[in-house]
């Protein structure tokens, strides 16, 4: 991360600049190459002890630490996705991301108050509230769709749920696989539906969720990274936030890995979101650890990483306001909206 002063004053390079929140599509898909894919294997006792040095051996403390949690905000895609979600809510989760911070933190921190959350990301008849509350803000819209949370629904369907998301406004599709594909190593399904959901969603940004608690196997959740970039995925990312077993670190591992192989074959670099289960400032700077070791601060960016998450952001602020006044606070005093 990039050094902050004590107070953080006059330290803007602790947000990210118009260049680093700004996304392009993803280029065209690749073709799928088996051979590479089947050659892909995870230790998981590997991975697991890896995973587990990461917050102990790199842990922030003080001005360090509220340097990082500002950076965390500013790569959350603030999210609701829960089955009583009103038009309200979603106003009111709109207002907090573009205002994630209170002034008064804001101030203490020396931050002016260009700091904004990544994006907002609802379900799909959600996004004409979100779109009209996002009007004049940069913030992008992202939508989850393509028979979230299971991707059980008939392919045409789907496709046809991600056309309508782009139309209604999103600037973002989160769509989901169906993991029967990859727990049956049907692969060349996987890689045209991918390729197809991709090619629907047209000038909109793409991430790819891969439903990983349900894939089994860590060498699994490396293949389906991989077919999916190479369909097209501008992002990869963990989970629905419904599966019994969502973001781990050891998950994220297994994924960052083929992240890094594929643009080392390629070229190209695509972004990672993992989301479900991330709760806390601490579980943020473990993600944004992992990130900087295996994959180097380019991907310290909302370009290239998200965190998919909804009470995160309350933790965060109660442990700016602890670094600002030495106390912790009540989570109501941090609403969403």
């Amino acid at each position: 991360m990039r050094e902050a002063r004590p107070d953080l004053r006059g330290r803007r390079s602790n947000l990210p600049s118009e260049s680093e929140v700004g996304y392009q599509r993803g280029q065209d898909p690749l073709e799928l190459d088996l051979d590479w894919l089947t050659s892909v294997r995870v230790n998981r006792s590997a991975v697991e002890r890896r995973a587990a040095t990461l917050a102990p051996r790199r842990s922030v403390k003080s001005r360090w630490q509220a340097a990082w949690l500002t950076r965390a905000v500013s790569l959350i895609d603030l999210t609701t996705l829960g089955g009583d979600d009103t038009p309200g809510r979603v106003v009111r989760l709109c207002a907090k991301a573009r205002r994630p911070l209170r002034r008064d933190l804001l101030a203490a921190l020396g931050l002016d108050s260009d700091l904004k959350v990544a994006a907002v990301c609802v379900y799909h008849d959600m996004v004409p509230a979100a779109r009209a509350a996002l009007a004049d803000s940069p913030i992008p819209l992202a939508a989850v769709a393509a028979g979230f949370p299971h991707g059980l629904s008939p392919l045409a369907q789907r496709i046809q749920e991600v056309r309508a998301s782009v139309a209604a406004g999103a600037d973002e599709i989160d769509v989901v696989i169906a993991r029967r594909h990859v727990l049956r190593g049907d692969w060349a399904f996987l890689y045209r539906e991918v390729a197809e959901l991709r090619q629907a969603a047209g000038a909109a940004h793409v991430k790819v969720i891969l439903g990983t608690g349900d894939l089994a196997t860590l060498t699994q959740v490396a293949r389906a990274s991989l077919v999916a970039m190479m369909a097209g995925a501008d992002f990869v990312k963990t989970s629905t936030g419904k599966e019994s077993v969502n973001a781990t670190l050891p998950i994220g591992l297994a994924m960052a890995r083929q992240i890094r192989s594929f643009r080392e074959r390629t070229g190209r670099s695509i972004g990672f979101k993992p989301a479900g289960g991330i709760s806390s400032a601490k579980d943020a700077l473990a993600w944004l650890t992992l990130m900087k070791e295996e994959l180097g601060e380019e991907w310290l960016r909302p370009a290239l990483f998200r965190m998919g998450a909804s009470s995160l952001l309350a933790d965060i602020e109660r442990q700016l306001e602890h670094h600002v006044t030495g106390r912790y606070s009540a989570f109501h005093r941090h609403p969403l909206g």
